[in-house]
């Protein structure tokens, strides 16, 4: 049985170095995963820095992974050795609870995390359990796709599970890794669209991306303009925003609907929320059958993540470019 050659922390806030581990034998649920290319992602640097208080080490972390399947556990059949596969934060779940039952696997309570208490794809290969593998469509870059199943399902499942329709007015807040998917998403599903961002400089941008009307989020009368606005607003920032002014911008029964880890309490006023019965909500990723309505909705309508490439062995430098705040929008490694 061969090492995995891989990158990995070795305490908290550490830069990354050369780390060599033995996966041991294959499960047989399991597949074997050759890394072609692999997205680096806030959580990652968020699980690097043990920010959550989870982190393990040494530690692999990488979970917007597509590669070529390798080797197959003794009980997989669906997948074969060659084809080309993405994986997630997700690497594995029970398959017997009443949530993976119901097809809602991400909510396992036994779930394991890519890159929580097991390696990930800062590697030249990886293990998950097959059914968190999914088969990369036609037409989907390998090299550029690898943010879809972190980034992108999170921002897609919100239209799905909040019952968004084509005619909704939907505003995406923070033009980021995740809202510039989320603006795409929105712009293919029908609806209109609105960009709050704090760089107005992109404005331009936005509009390519999907935007019918991009709003300075700094720019307090604006805000006001827009009440009773929008049916969603999905909110990818991470920090505490006057959440009341977003509240007052929703429809009668409009959503604010939350991805970015806020780490600190969220002051939402009860006022606002009972005038025009208005929900606040969250969303964190997608089952595989989500997944893989995602990347086929991608596939049809030229979705793609925008990327900046860097080579797996700079991937000191890739994740300064990704903290500085400068990247647009998400940055890839690739395999040496």
């Amino acid at each position: 049985m061969s090492k995995i050659q891989a990158y990995a922390a070795n305490e908290a806030g550490a830069e990354l170095v050369p780390y060599d581990y033995d996966p041991g034998p294959l499960m047989a649920d399991h597949v074997e995963v050759e890394v072609m290319a692999c997205g680096i992602c806030h959580s990652d640097v968020s699980m690097l820095d043990n920010e959550w208080g989870i982190s393990r080490y040494p530690l692999v972390a990488g979970h917007e992974i597509v590669g070529r399947i390798v080797e197959l556990g003794s009980q997989v059949k669906h997948v074969e050795k060659g084809q080309i596969v993405g994986i997630g934060w997700m690497a594995q779940s029970c398959l017997t609870c009443h949530p993976c039952l119901s097809g809602q696997q991400h909510h396992c309570g036994q779930t394991r995390p890519t890159i929580a208490g097991r390696h990930g794809g800062f590697a030249d290969k990886v293990r998950v359990q097959a059914i968190w593998a999914l088969p990369l469509p036609d037409g989907l870059d390998v090299d550029s796709a690898g943010p879809l199943f972190c980034g992108g399902i999170t921002v897609f499942a919100p239209f799905i599970n909040y019952g968004i329709l084509p005619t909704d007015k939907v505003a995406v807040m923070g033009i980021g890794g995740l809202g510039h998917l989320g603006l795409q998403f929105a712009r293919a599903w029908g609806c209109e669209v609105t960009a709050f961002t704090s760089s107005m400089d992109k404005a331009d941008e936005l509009m390519g991306l999907g935007a019918h009307h991009v709003v300075n989020s700094r720019d307090s009368d604006a805000l006001k303009t827009l009440k009773g606005r929008f049916d969603m607003v999905l909110s990818t920032v991470n920090v505490n925003l006057p959440w009341y002014s977003y509240i007052r911008a929703l429809a009668p029964e409009g959503r604010l609907v939350q991805v970015g880890m806020v780490t600190e309490p969220m002051p939402i006023p009860a006022s606002g929320l009972i005038a025009g019965q208005k929900q606040v909500g969250g969303s964190d990723t997608g089952s595989p059958a989500m997944m893989a309505k995602m990347l086929e909705f991608c596939a049809r309508h030229d979705i793609a993540p925008k990327v900046e490439y860097y080579p797996m062995s700079d991937i000191n430098e890739a994740i300064a470019r990704l903290k500085s705040g400068k990247a647009r929008y998400r940055v890839v490694l690739k395999r040496d």
